[in-house]
């Protein structure tokens, strides 16, 4: 059998959807190891969905997606980014959900042998589309101490000649930390000094409870030559949408032709019925999200309490929909094994934070998103730490 290309073989297994898969095997299992959304969707979107099938409005539609969606996407980045009228259509692109923008974003900037910076920990998906294209991920430590808040000195010790791109996630899946307004300024101002793309994924952008979502949008350039943050965003965790698979990627000015371009030679564009529906989500009631929103935080509030009486450390989560709790006490050097015999024996399935990069060895996220009375009675069984 002929061998297959080396970018393919150096893509590392995911970590999550190990321990996920194993718990759907499981009869019973508790899944606190995923980020799926616990709510029905809502019916508006559903019915937009359905009438773009009942219509037969099944045809290809522009490589960017249908004008309206695009509108729509743009006008809700205005509003959460402030960033004014600068954001047009015009650089809002439709994907099949965050995770194809990331891939486009960084098939545009990367060529093999390019490093880009990711964030340790950081969502696997960084590492896994880098490695992917051929080029080199570095991470850039988040470190406990620093409540796994970035420092512009830590990411400046990593750049090199062939550095290009930096990628930044805030809200943090996997830490629900957010980044401040004077952090996001330093950092984009360090990119601009040192002429790095930026790649910003804001896939938890709705969902902050202390502190507000700043966008590094917010402090890029406007004009071509200037402008050089890519945002990817998503309506999987916002609306519950994740089956349904769409998002955008928000892009400098001055990329279409070359953005089109990617899109046509690996989708073509984003099915028509999600796309609708998507604009449905966008453009109607917002119950959904309040709703969510409201959720969510009751459930950080409810687990946290969890964590203190038994006495597991963990940062408290200002956005996102997760929980980073340390279970040094029990994991005993390797938490990926740990996290199988947890479930194995508990028959909770937890991700391990060696999923999101070497500093995760010791702390699992713990997903926020689901169900309270399951997500209590998971870590009811988490062993306390003495």
């Amino acid at each position: 059998m002929p061998e297959l290309a080396t970018h393919v073989r150096d893509v590392p297994v995911n970590q999550i959807r190990e321990i996920t898969e194993a718990a759907w095997r499981t009869p019973g299992a508790l899944v606190l190891s995923i980020g799926e959304p616990g709510f029905p969707l809502p019916r508006h979107v559903l019915d937009a969905g359905i009438a773009c099938l009942d219509r037969d409005e099944t045809n290809y539609t522009p490589n960017a997606g249908i004008p309206a969606l695009r509108e729509a996407f743009a006008a809700r980045f205005r509003e959460r980014a402030g960033h004014g009228t600068a954001i047009g259509a015009d650089r809002v692109y439709v994907v099949d959900g965050a995770q194809q923008g990331l891939h486009f974003a960084m098939s545009l900037l990367l060529s093999p042998g390019d490093e880009i910076l990711i964030p340790n920990p950081g969502y696997p998906t960084f590492a896994m589309t880098s490695r992917l294209l051929n080029a080199v991920p570095v991470g850039y430590p988040l470190y406990p101490q620093h409540r796994f808040q970035p420092r512009t000195e830590d990411i400046e010790a990593l750049i090199t000649d062939r550095t290009r791109v930096l990628v930044l996630n805030s809200p943090s899946n996997p830490l629900g930390a957010v980044l401040g307004e004077d952090l996001t300024r330093e950092i984009v101002e360090l990119a601009r000094r040192h002429d790095l793309w930026v790649i910003s994924d804001e896939c938890y952008e709705a969902f902050t409870y202390d502190v507000p979502h700043v966008s590094p949008a917010r402090f890029d350039g406007v004009l071509p030559g200037e402008a050089r943050v890519f945002t990817s965003l998503t309506l999987s965790k916002t609306y519950g949408l994740t089956g349904l698979r769409i998002g955008a990627l928000v892009c400098p000015p001055g990329l279409e032709q070359k953005m089109n371009n990617v899109m046509e030679s690996i989708v073509s564009c984003v099915a028509s019925p999600s796309q609708y529906a998507a604009l449905a989500a966008l453009t109607g009631p917002q119950d959904y999200v309040r709703h969510a929103h409201e959720h969510y935080r009751a459930n950080r509030d409810a687990a946290s309490a969890v964590l203190d009486a038994k006495g597991i450390p963990y940062l408290k989560a200002d956005g996102a929909f997760y929980l980073w709790a340390d279970v040094s006490h029990v994991s005993g050097g390797d938490v990926r094994a740990w996290v199988r015999r947890f479930l194995a024996g508990s028959g909770v399935a937890l991700a391990p934070g060696t999923a999101f990069g070497s500093i995760g060895e010791g702390w699992v996220r713990i997903a926020l998103c689901g169900k309270r009375d399951e997500l209590l009675e998971g870590l009811s069984r988490l062993p306390e730490r003495v």
